[in-house]
């Protein structure tokens, strides 16, 4: 049996708080279950003695400071490390203690000052994730549960808002390899449906890691874990949208796929829509990427069944930018494949500016750019995840993750 021997998790569970509103029961569960699945040998594959269980009372200031540097003492720079948080957090509007807060089982909110002694703030949590050296670290939050938090007792004292801020999250991830997940925006609530064991964000979290997610390889991915569990929560809440901010090179294995089993069912067909293809292929139609593109990439997706269009196949007599524009409408995605010739190319930047704009205006993301030779692209690439095809050890594990997203219904771009 596989084991992540190099992972380490924090779990904290936090309903029954001693000075402010409590939460629902269903976050003691939350975190009940989050940790017994890391744990199982059957799933995720997490040792027991690199796990630490927080729960109510034992979720103090102090505890909750602890864990976070036993993580830093533990781990090391190929650790994995897995932060799940589900409990109260607010937002201190204005004056000396303006600012985010998690908030502890003993956090005393009569006063500004109170709260910011007893509570762990904004830049406190930043400086404890900057201490693990880990660079595949993941930090899941389920925050933001409906119902307030209480009242200061000082007249004139600001209310403490129940959530968490986005500006928080891209905050807490800067550094290399760092992932925060959140169960819904700031403006919203993380619900939970009637009867249910476990918060909707939950649930889905849970049921990805049960193997719902892909696990090319024996592992679930964060990135995939993501795409898994964010349209069904929104399918099941429209008024939830989990947020992820990550600051990522590849898509790193956060948990053993069913204890470590190979593989995981591709969808047999795309998912029904208008559209007349499943992807464009952008590429510099020149030397090694056009041999590359129409030798290696072209017959690869369509093994597979998919509906490419490409450069090619456009019909005769037609200006080349009007084939561009139609195969952009009338694909799902478009696949920018990145080189420095690529780089050079100015119908390649035309087309993918296109199909973000397009994207943009669809509130979609239909761009996926992959790397075929290492190379710098603009900003507004660079901030999509790259999928990596320059190792040639990885190309089949990656072509299978590739044609997994292409039969895939775009993620909505507020989503």
């Amino acid at each position: 049996m596989r084991v992540m021997d190099n992972a380490h998790a924090l779990v904290i569970g936090i309903a029954n708080y001693q000075k402010i509103n409590q939460l629902p029961e269903t976050v003691l569960k939350d975190a009940r279950d989050v940790y017994e699945l890391l744990i199982s040998p059957l799933h995720c594959g997490y040792q027991p003695d690199n796990m630490q269980l927080l729960l109510d009372t034992q979720a103090t200031l102090v505890a909750l400071r602890q864990g976070l540097a036993n993580l830093a003492q533990r781990s090391n720079s190929e650790s994995t490390v897995f932060i799940y948080i589900s409990s109260h957090g607010g937002y201190w509007e204005f004056g000396p203690h303006a600012g985010e807060y998690l908030l502890p089982v003993d956090t005393d909110y009569t006063s500004g000052t109170s709260l910011a002694q007893t509570a762990i703030s904004g830049p406190q949590f930043t400086e404890a994730l900057r201490a693990i050296r880990a660079q595949k670290l993941v930090v899941v939050f389920d925050c933001c549960h409906s119902g307030g938090i209480g009242q200061p007792k000082e007249a004139n004292a600001p209310t403490l808002k129940t959530g968490l801020p986005e500006s928080y999250y891209e905050a807490l991830k800067q550094g290399r390899g760092r992932v925060i997940l959140a169960s819904s925006r700031s403006t919203e609530a993380s619900y939970v449906q009637p009867n249910a064991s476990n918060s909707v964000f939950t649930s889905y979290l849970l049921e990805g890691l049960r193997g719902g997610a892909i696990g090319l390889g024996g592992v679930i991915r964060i990135l995939d874990l993501f795409s898994y569990l964010q349209p069904k929560v929104t399918s099941t809440q429209p008024n939830q949208h989990p947020i992820l901010k990550a600051e990522v090179e590849e898509n790193f294995a956060i948990a053993l796929y069913l204890g470590g089993k190979s593989g995981t069912p591709l969808p047999a067909t795309p998912p029904p829509d208008a559209y007349e293809y499943d992807v464009f292929i952008s590429y510099r139609v020149k030397e090694a990427d056009k041999t590359w593109v129409r030798k290696t990439l072209l017959p690869s997706l369509e093994s597979e069944g998919l509906r490419v269009c490409i450069d090619s196949r456009f019909p005769l007599g037609v200006p080349v930018i009007t084939s561009i524009e139609r195969a952009i409408q009338r694909s799902r995605y478009t696949l920018i494949v990145l080189s420095p010739a690529y780089l050079e190319s100015g119908y390649a930047e035309f087309e993918n500016l296109a199909t973000q704009h397009l994207g943009f205006e669809e509130s979609k993301s239909r761009l996926i750019p992959i790397m075929r030779e290492e190379c710098t692209p603009r900003l507004g690439l660079r901030i999509l995840f790259l999928l990596d095809m320059t190792d040639e050890e990885e190309f089949e594990s990656n072509m299978e993750r590739l044609i997994y997203q292409l039969r895939q219904p775009p993620l909505g771009r507020n989503d």
